[in-house]
């Protein structure tokens, strides 16, 4: 059986060569869940995750898995469709439906998931980045983040943070 994963001595970070990807003194973490959840144990005194609380834990990383394994997946059709299809016109229509299945997306998100005004209530938590980054690409995809008047907010005020402004201006 051939894997078409590349041998981990290929150079890459990622041996699934894919992002993200984080660089630990005790091996790559891959994942966005997996690392999130890392950097918010490594770093306790943050409070960015409620570690003492399984049930809050689960929540929080339910949240994080329908971002990644739902919405990322549903905006990646856009820009990445040949994962998944091949033909022209397989590629055209799943183009078409991104706009479609973001705003269902979101609808869900912005009135069953998101409890504010923070992704989890009260508490900034390593949902909320997660949730600026996916937020940030609903204007690409063709849906206009107004509709969504809590996920707005939560993006304007993320884009108010100076770590963000930090972060942003490193990409830029």
């Amino acid at each position: 059986m051939s894997s078409s994963l590349p041998p981990a001595s290929s150079g890459r970070r990622n041996i699934k060569g894919r992002v993200p990807a984080l660089k630990t003194d005790r091996g790559i973490l891959t994942e966005t869940p997996a690392i999130l959840l890392y950097l918010a144990q490594i770093a306790p005194q943050a409070g960015l995750a409620p570690l003492s609380d399984p049930f809050a834990l689960a929540e929080l990383q339910a949240f994080n898995a329908y971002l990644v394994s739902t919405v990322h997946v549903a905006h990646a059709h856009r820009p990445r469709g040949s994962r998944w299809a091949d033909e022209e016109s397989s590629l055209e229509d799943m183009k078409r439906r991104v706009p479609g299945n973001m705003t269902e997306c979101f609808n869900l998100i912005e009135n069953g998931m998101f409890k504010g005004p923070w992704v989890m209530g009260e508490t900034f938590s390593i949902a909320d980045p997660y949730l600026f980054t996916m937020s940030g690409w609903l204007a690409s995809d063709g849906v206009d983040i107004a509709r969504f008047p809590r996920v707005h907010d939560h993006h304007r005020r993320m884009g108010e943070r100076a770590s963000v402004k930090t972060a942003l201006a490193a990409t830029a």
